[in-house]
């Protein structure tokens, strides 16, 4: 079954808005991002989580980056965790508080090494069955190293075509050529929601295959994949299930991209002009009602 994302398929599914609540109501997402070398990652995936509708997003990442994330976002809370030289996370962080989380997001720009990989799996071993979770960018590329080490069933994963590549062992021309059954065969054999970005990018559960019709080249800018993994993230804190976090948040991802093209052209959108531009693509899915 193949079938088409639009605004009508993704309003019927967009989370409600109850007026009795608080931010516990709207979930709780644990992001591990970021490292030295990639300060943005963290930033871009953790505030997009809550851009779309979370209430509470914390932040696990390396101690000397968190003041200048703090700086330029004052709604986030942090987890520190210990670090190599590089800047970059050790293999002895612990995290006590992981079960108050109901959402869990990993990879965006962690770098993939041993003593990051032993620290992802100890997160993974240690996940309850009611947490669920997104992995993008080098959480992908620790998998693909290891492959069959951790389940993946229920989890989200977000490659472009090289990632994917790599976690199937298939080439990326061959990937590219074949993207729907490239899609499919990963979450059949990972029993997961698979998000293959690209243009029309692809989200499967191995059995039905939904093909985004938003989105263009204004895109293919660096960022703009952390930010569909805090979109996804969020939209799972609000009681989504994994198909449609990922169905929903890749179209407005994608809508985001193309109202601030509107604006700015494809040239010169940048990953945080998405994250600006949701609201409006928010407010344009929810003139559907």
């Amino acid at each position: 079954m193949v079938k088409l994302i639009d605004k009508k398929l993704v309003f019927g599914k967009l989370p409600k808005r109850i007026e009795e609540s608080n931010k516990a109501t709207f979930g709780r997402v644990l992001n591990i991002s970021g490292s030295k070398p990639y300060i943005g990652a963290a930033l871009l995936s953790s505030i997009s989580a809550l851009k779309v509708g979370a209430g509470y997003v914390s932040l696990a990442c390396p101690t000397e980056i968190v003041p200048v994330i703090a700086s330029m976002a004052p709604e986030l809370t942090f987890v520190h965790l210990k670090s190599d030289n590089n800047g970059i996370i050790s293999s002895e962080n612990t995290i006590d508080n992981l079960y108050s989380y109901n959402v869990v997001s990993m990879g965006c720009g962690i770098t993939a090494n041993d003593e990051v990989k032993k620290f992802v799996f100890y997160i993974l071993n240690n996940l309850n069955k009611a947490q669920k979770v997104v992995i993008d960018a080098d959480g992908i590329n620790l998998l693909s190293n290891h492959k069959g080490e951790i389940s993946l069933k229920n989890m989200v994963i977000t490659p472009h075509p090289r990632e994917l590549s790599r976690l199937l062992n298939v080439s990326v021309e061959e990937i590219v050529e074949n993207r729907e059954k490239y899609a499919r065969i990963t979450s059949q054999t990972y029993e997961c929601i698979t998000v293959l970005k690209g243009h029309n990018s692809i989200v499967t559960n191995g059995e039905k295959i939904f093909i985004n019709q938003s989105g263009s080249s204004a895109l293919a800018k660096a960022g703009t994949g952390d930010v569909l993994t805090g979109i996804i993230a969020g939209l799972l804190a609000q009681k989504l299930s994994p198909l449609d976090a990922a169905i929903i948040g890749t179209y407005l991802h994608g809508l985001a991209g193309d109202i601030a093209a509107a604006d700015l052209t494809k040239y010169s959108v940048l990953a945080s002009d998405v994250i600006d531009y949701l609201p409006f693509a928010l407010k344009m899915v929810l003139s559907e009602e």
